[in-house]
């Protein structure tokens, strides 16, 4: 059985090398697009108010996610607190906004890897890592020597910048990013974020190139590629329309895409008249004939139930 992308990269030596290019710079830390600049090396805060060491919220395993990374055994989520993104109607505000976790080190986050794949876990799914990217990486030389060889999942918000994501080529397995706004009005209004689009979109295309499409393994477990996640939002303002048409013309006809329907007006978004509501049933029926129209036919299969309750 082939190794883990990190298992081959610590082999060859590389892996220690990234590790140290990524904890240098958090001693003026521009590894997302906030470019913060500040000293996390000193513990100082910038927008993610994460310093040294990542606050974990919790970890275990997760049978909520895609059935290709849930499998028997679940999905082994490792939950990060705080976000680089914040978004205003986010559906975990109390880690990413309200900051509900404790301080782990690198050793520690080795210890509950292993944990997870102890227990069974089909994979080690990182919940929010792109605030704390060189703080996972520092870590994972000490998981691979103790044992560590399920594929990493990156699932990420999608605000994560393309030169950081070339320094993580060879180290993760599955990239799980957000595609959630193709307007900057949208993206400024829901997570301050009016470069959003045009970062997502780089990203994107940079993680395909490493990792390409997304493959499953004889027991139909995902084991390489992109899965990529998109939240319908009420009245069309995600640009489900366009956000599809992108992928297909631009990534892949045969990206793995998972159309979400379970928006509902958490944190501050019920201040927001547009984003107040949850999504109708017509609506994200609507989102998936987009997505069919637009050529891309791998579209994840397991739907929430809440249509079944209105």
């Amino acid at each position: 059985m082939r190794l883990p992308a990190y298992a081959e990269t610590h082999e060859k030596g590389e892996l220690v090398r990234r590790v140290r290019e990524f904890v240098n710079g958090l001693a003026s830390c521009r590894l997302c697009p906030r470019r913060c600049g500040v000293n996390r090396l000193e513990d100082e805060r910038g927008f993610c108010r994460t310093g040294r060491w990542a606050v974990v919220s919790s970890y275990g395993p997760h049978f909520g996610e895609e059935e290709s990374l849930v499998g028997s055994r679940g999905s082994g989520t490792l939950f990060f607190t705080h976000c680089n993104l914040q978004c205003c109607f986010c559906q975990n505000y109390d880690i990413s906004h309200g900051g509900a976790g404790e301080e782990v080190r690198a050793e520690g986050l080795a210890r509950i890897m292993m944990h997870l794949q102890n227990q069974g876990c089909h994979n080690i799914n990182l919940v929010s890592p792109s605030h704390v990217a060189a703080q996972i990486l520092e870590s994972l030389p000490l998981a691979v020597e103790a044992g560590l060889r399920v594929p990493l999942v990156y699932n990420t918000g999608g605000y994560d910048l393309p030169e950081t994501v070339r320094l993580l080529d060879g180290v993760i397995d599955i990239y799980m990013p957000d595609y959630k706004f193709t307007r900057s009005d949208v993206a400024e209004q829901s997570a301050e974020a009016p470069d959003y689009p045009e970062i997502v979109r780089d990203t994107l295309k940079e993680m395909h190139r490493q990792v390409g499409d997304l493959r499953m393994d004889a027991s139909g477990l995902a084991c390489r590629g992109l899965l990529i996640r998109h939240l319908v939002l009420p009245g069309g303002l995600a640009g489900t329309k366009d956000a599809m048409n992108w992928i297909a013309e631009h990534v892949s006809r045969e990206t793995y895409v998972n159309i979400m329907d379970q928006y509902r007006p958490c944190g501050t978004a019920s201040r927001n008249s547009g984003l107040s509501r949850r999504i109708t049933p017509d609506e994200y029926q609507e989102a998936i004939d987009f997505a069919r129209r637009s050529g891309l036919h791998r579209l994840d299969s397991r739907r929430s139930s809440r249509f079944l309750f209105r």
